[in-house]
């Protein structure tokens, strides 16, 4: 039988269908038979213990300037749900932080992707240290001698919010380079929260990699290059789509983290690996899907709905 599939997300309408992995999370689900509504956070009401949420039914298709249909406006209880999808982007303020809080009232009824509880307490640059033997070297502080401690030792040196996403506020450092003091104090008008320093690594001239696991099971990887002079292969920082495979490091890494995403409920997770190191680990709306399917044949989406359909059948 087919289920009944909610999608917490950003505005259908601004998506760009030909690299949202959203998008092929919907189109999959109705290709299943599945039901599919929309609503965004801000859509959301908590009435003592019960979680409501102004939904709209909807299509998509893959049709540029016409990817949607939305239904009207009705506002439901969510434990009608079979499955609700928690999507929409970062930043991870208090507005994400609160979602997550919500979402919980809706447990175990529905099977929300990813459980609500461990992505808060999973920020992708915080999660990663609970695995110190497959990150580069790496502090997180708010103070200044920390911060030139760190330099001091490793000399090159990336600075970078901790809560940043999308290689926004994200600093090389050379040892020479005399803006560090300045842009310690920025980050401190800017945020309260301490800093991320890592140790830099070369390698990420040749670009980083994205590793899409499902149910802890790699399902996919992309490798992310920088443009020329840009030590960030973000896509959202320009970096440019490469056919890749994983290395037996990569297959490692994702071997030690995966049974504890399974546990978690992390049943859609994307990690970004930099030579040897695992550099973040991210639970919040990984993307990546299209780039890989573009570049080797394969459906994530696919094997991301039959681990949920797993998950959802008690399997």
């Amino acid at each position: 039988m087919g289920l009944k599939v909610a999608i917490q997300m950003d505005p259908i309408q601004s998506i760009n269908i030909d690299t949202d992995s959203s998008f092929m999370m919907a189109l999959e689900a109705q290709r299943r038979g599945h039901a599919v509504w929309h609503y965004h956070p801000r859509d959301l009401a908590l009435r003592g213990n019960r979680l409501f949420a102004s939904v709209r039914r909807m299509e998509v298709r893959r049709e540029r300037g016409n990817h949607f249909t939305l239904g009207d406006a009705e506002v439901v209880e969510l434990t009608g749900f079979d499955v609700v999808l928690m999507r929409q982007d970062p930043p991870f303020d208090m507005a994400y932080i609160t979602a997550t809080h919500l979402l919980e009232h809706v447990q175990p009824q529905v099977l929300v992707v990813n459980d609500p509880a461990s992505v808060r307490n999973a920020p992708e640059k915080l999660f990663v240290t609970h695995f110190p033997d497959l990150m580069p070297p790496t502090v997180i502080t708010s103070s200044k001698d920390e911060v030139l401690r760190a330099r001091e030792e490793w000399k090159d040196i990336i600075v970078k919010p901790l809560f940043g996403n999308g290689g926004a506020g994200v600093f090389h450092l050379k040892p020479d380079d005399e803006n560090l003091g300045a842009l310690l104090e920025t980050f401190t008008q800017l945020y309260r929260e301490p800093v991320i320093v890592q140790k830099y690594l070369p390698e990420v001239r040749e670009g980083d990699k994205r590793i899409l696991l499902v149910d802890g099971e790699p399902a996919g990887a992309v490798a992310r290059i920088p443009q020329k002079g840009e030590a960030r292969a973000n896509f959202h920082a320009g970096g440019s789509a490469r056919k890749t495979s994983l290395t037996a490091r990569e297959r490692d890494i994702c071997a030690a983290i995966g049974p504890t995403l399974r546990d978690q409920g992390l049943v859609f997770v994307g990690i970004d690996v930099i030579g040897d190191y695992l550099t973040e680990i991210n639970v919040t709306s990984p993307t990546g899907i299209q780039e890989i399917n573009r570049l080797d044949g394969v459906q994530v989406e696919v094997t991301l709905w039959d681990a949920i359909e797993r998950r959802k059948n008690g399997g």
